[in-house]
């Protein structure tokens, strides 16, 4: 291992190890508990996990910014990341320094090959039992009051779950992974419950979860706080109002982070907070900050310009069309151009023909991944649903389209064509958002702008 000396090194080492099953994943908390128990790896500190199909991140960063506003020195293990893998951890609020997780590797490694048998781990197994690890080193340093983790893929069988959470959190559920987690809500919905634990509180803020979800609480014995039921929030146009199980929050500021969606999010993010209250005790003002000050990139991140950029991680149906009514309630642009790179395992029918009616101009792009389908192959499917072979929409023939190599260029080549008042959406995967970030934030000036000045 002498050779490991940078967290590129274990991160290449991390990819040679990484054992093939279903689409290169493979299922199965086995390995990374075996691992774990030759480390002694554990977290004595309250643990909040969070699993869903979209709304985990923005609920993290809000559970963070609030429990950091309250005093507490929170842990957060995220993923994907956006541009660099440090992003995954961040501790007290700062993205945690690569320098920092090296140790932590090195444990891991030593950890699977010193025991009775070399224990094979995949990629994402093996980082998460790292960044687990420079959690608990934290938390005996004193340096961690608690961890909020988000799930992976799933729940049950995802490397977090290895942890027994003291709450966890079930976000919106809809049909993604399907290959892996089941061919419908049901099926999937059973997957994520896998995080629940007995006689301890469970959030479920989907307005209308899959009954799985509820029976297997209810199966389980553990405490559900159910939106619509045991919590539920209302509000105008100037702020909103939570109400739950003896706990009131009235004339709250909208959170910081954008759309409609974001309420359903803050919602369980109070409810966790209410269900915690004994261990984790926060105020009214802590609340307030906190929400006015969380910060998550990708998500519906509106980048002020000429033209406007927005970007949005959005990879799936449902939210998709979250940023759809997102975009659609920001005003008039006279025309919007999309650069769009996405996996080939989507469900791209369903996501065109949502956002189809807000696009004048589309900039398909490859992305650098294998599991990633070709801008060629993204035009093909569009240009189906445009023309309305796949669902008869019948749609006029008016957008265009251009393929690119990566999302820098396409973003170039949108620039190049936009007008100041027009708007640049980039969305479709991580590795879409990522690629045009990788630089720092853009700022747009159109073409127009530079020839004035």
């Amino acid at each position: 291992m002498s050779e490991l000396n940078t967290l590129q090194d274990w991160l290449a080492h991390c990819e040679r190890l990484h054992p093939k099953g279903v689409d290169g994943i493979t299922l199965g908390l086995e390995r990374p508990r075996t691992v774990a128990q030759r480390m002694g790896l554990k977290l004595d500190c309250p643990v909040i996990t969070v699993a869903g199909t979209n709304g985990k991140g923005s609920t993290c960063a809000m559970l963070e910014s609030i429990l950091g506003q309250a005093g507490y020195r929170t842990g957060v293990y995220t993923s994907p990341h956006l541009v660099h893998f440090e992003e995954r951890l961040r501790l007290g609020g700062e993205i945690v320094q690569a320098e920092m997780l090296l140790p932590s590797f090195a444990r891991v490694e030593a950890a699977r090959i010193g025991g009775a048998a070399e224990v094979a781990l995949s990629y994402f197994e093996f980082t998460t039992l790292a960044i687990l690890d420079c959690m608990a080193h934290a938390q005996a340093e004193g340096r961690l009051d608690v961890a909020i983790l988000e799930v992976g893929l799933g729940g049950r069988l995802d490397a977090v779950n290895i942890l027994d959470a003291d709450c966890a959190v079930i976000t919106s559920i809809d049909l993604d992974h399907m290959e892996l987690l089941g061919p419908d809500r049901e099926s999937i919905g059973r997957e994520k419950a896998g995080i629940m634990r007995s006689g301890r509180p469970v959030v479920v803020s989907d307005p209308v979860p899959p009954d799985s979800v509820i029976e297997h609480a209810r199966h389980l014995g553990a405490e559900l706080w159910r939106f619509g039921r045991d919590f539920n929030y209302s509000g105008d146009k100037q702020q909103w109002n939570w109400a739950g199980r003896d706990r009131r929050y009235s004339g709250l500021a909208y959170p910081a982070l954008r759309g409609a969606n974001q309420l359903i999010n803050a919602a369980g993010v109070l409810a966790a907070l209410t269900a915690l209250r004994d261990r984790l005790p926060v105020t009214a003002q802590a609340v307030r900050n906190g929400l006015a000050m969380a910060a998550l990139p990708g998500r519906f991140q509106i980048v002020p310009g000429q033209p406007t950029l927005v970007l949005d991680v959005a990879h799936n149906p449902h939210a998709v069309a979250a940023l759809t009514a997102n975009l659609d309630a920001m005003g008039f642009y006279p025309r919007t151009h999309a650069v769009f790179g996405a996996m080939a395992d989507k469900d791209l029918q369903p996501m065109f023909a949502r956002v189809m009616p807000l696009v004048d101009h589309w900039y398909f792009t490859d992305l650098p991944t294998p599991r990633a389908a070709s801008a060629a192959q993204l035009q093909s499917a569009w240009q189906a649903v445009k023309t309305g072979r796949s669902v008869g929409l019948g749609l006029a023939a008016q957008a265009s389209a251009t393929l690119h190599a990566d999302p820098v260029a396409a973003l170039t080549a949108a620039m190049a064509a936009a007008d100041p008042a027009d708007r640049i959406v980039v969305f479709g995967s991580f590795y879409t958002v990522g690629g045009v970030l990788k630089e720092g934030v853009p700022r747009l000036q159109a073409k127009h702008l530079n020839a004035a000045s």
